[in-house]
């Protein structure tokens, strides 16, 4: 079978280097380097991709994508609002709501809330909030006629509170402040009594502070009217191209708002994952490239110990470049072996990295991520195969550069000079 004669003396000399111990400690030694450096670099990008699904499909299912908020009058009649807006093709729902500030009392115990005023039937269409119920319906903050006063709250927040389903609850929330109205600024809270009708778990701090009340309860203490809102909550196509969208339909908006997105609050998590991102990559390129230096070790060794070799080669005819194209195919081999070995232990754990960790975590009895801390209690791991093409190529090209040098002082030489102290 015809081969190139530089891939078949480089195979050779591969075969041929397992008698040194020590030249086969190094090339081993850099083969390895370099399979561990693939391997966790496509872990980490996995875990990172993970934590970016997380953020989009979970966190920003509450949390609001983009939010134009009434700058001085309220929006009017917030139902023909809504249908212009789902006219852009970017914008999947929208719904009404209303944002204050408030404070929460059972018996003698305060907790400060952030109080949303929204329609129970709108508000399932831009959010995921009834996923999470765990007691309760969130179908019960859709006013009746018997009573509106109802409210659905955090499981950090009844547990501050000690509260339970059906427990009534005081609701204290400022006045409206209009520009001209100074006295009100020193008014008492307004005051409302509300049934704890749904209680939701979601993770992190949000169960800690937030909190849903009917939208006609919020406008009642704004002083709105019937078909007036403070702001319109959009869901988006994409969530990481929020900023744009929200410009694009305020754009279009008849009516003075302030452009809000996720980005503003919630940013600094996705701003947080980006940069881990860098940072691991750029550490681990560095540890592949250290593994793969070691190449050139192996291969100025290889060349000393073949120097008659290349000698009788060259007296032969051999030409300069297949001199240096046999020992570059002889460093690539640890390249080669090293990447493929890494990519196939990279793909296997991030696939199971999820498990895995879970297993660790129940074995050492130690929890890593806490879910009253972070949104998610378990480590996410997303697959993605641009990121193995990516790490796999990185780490082949350091091989071949690391195989230059030492391949080009083959060529140097001088066959003369070593056939005479043979």
């Amino acid at each position: 079978m015809f081969k190139p004669l530089s891939v078949f003396l480089g195979w050779r000399y591969v075969r041929s280097r397992h008698g040194n111990g020590f030249s086969a400690f190094i090339s081993a030694s850099s083969t390895i380097g370099i399979a561990l450096g693939v391997t966790v670099l496509i872990v980490v990008l996995s875990a990172m991709n993970g934590f970016e699904r997380e953020l989009s499909q979970k966190l920003l299912s509450i949390v609001p994508h983009v939010e134009l908020v009434s700058v001085n009058e309220p929006i009017k009649d917030w139902r023909e609002s809504i249908k212009k807006v789902q006219t852009d093709s970017a914008v999947m729902a929208a719904a009404p709501v209303i944002k204050m500030t408030g404070m929460l009392q059972h018996g003698l115990k305060l907790k400060a809330v952030e109080v949303r005023g929204v329609d129970a039937n709108l508000e399932m269409k831009v959010s995921s909030i009834d996923d999470y119920i765990i007691a309760g319906k969130w179908q019960g903050l859709m006013v009746t006629a018997s009573n509106e006063n109802t409210i659905v709250i955090g499981s950090g927040v009844a547990k501050k509170l000690s509260v339970k389903l059906g427990d009534k609850i005081q609701l204290l929330l400022p006045p409206p402040q209009g520009a001209e109205d100074i006295k009100k600024i020193f008014s008492a809270p307004i005051t409302r009594h509300v049934e704890v009708v749904g209680i939701f778990k979601f993770g992190g701090t949000i169960d800690e502070t937030l909190v849903y009340i009917p939208l006609s309860l919020a406008s009642d203490v704004m002083g709105y009217k019937a078909n007036e809102t403070q702001s319109i909550r959009l869901k988006v196509t994409d969530v990481f191209a929020a900023p744009k969208i929200a410009r694009q339909v305020a754009h279009n908006f008849d009516h003075y708002v302030y452009i809000n997105n996720w980005t503003g609050t919630q940013g600094h998590v996705f701003n947080d994952i980006q940069l881990v991102r860098m940072v691991m990559f750029i550490v681990l390129v560095l540890v592949i490239a250290v593994a793969s230096f070691n190449i050139v070790s192996t291969l100025i060794m290889a060349v000393n110990e073949k120097q008659g070799d290349i000698a009788i080669l060259k007296t032969m005819g051999a030409s300069s470049k297949t001199i240096m194209l046999t020992f570059i195919v002889q460093g690539l081999v640890n390249g080669v072996v090293g990447s493929l070995l890494g990519a196939m232990c990279g793909v296997y754990l991030a696939l199971n990295l999820t498990g895995i960790i879970s297993a660790i975590e129940q074995f050492m009895g130690i929890t890593f991520l806490s879910g009253d801390v972070y949104f998610i209690n378990y480590l996410p791991s997303v697959l993605h195969a641009s990121d193995v093409y990516a790490t796999v190529i990185t780490a082949l090209i350091m091989s071949l550069l690391a195989t230059i040098y030492p391949a080009w002082r083959a060529t140097k030489i001088e066959p003369a000079q070593v056939l005479g102290q043979l």
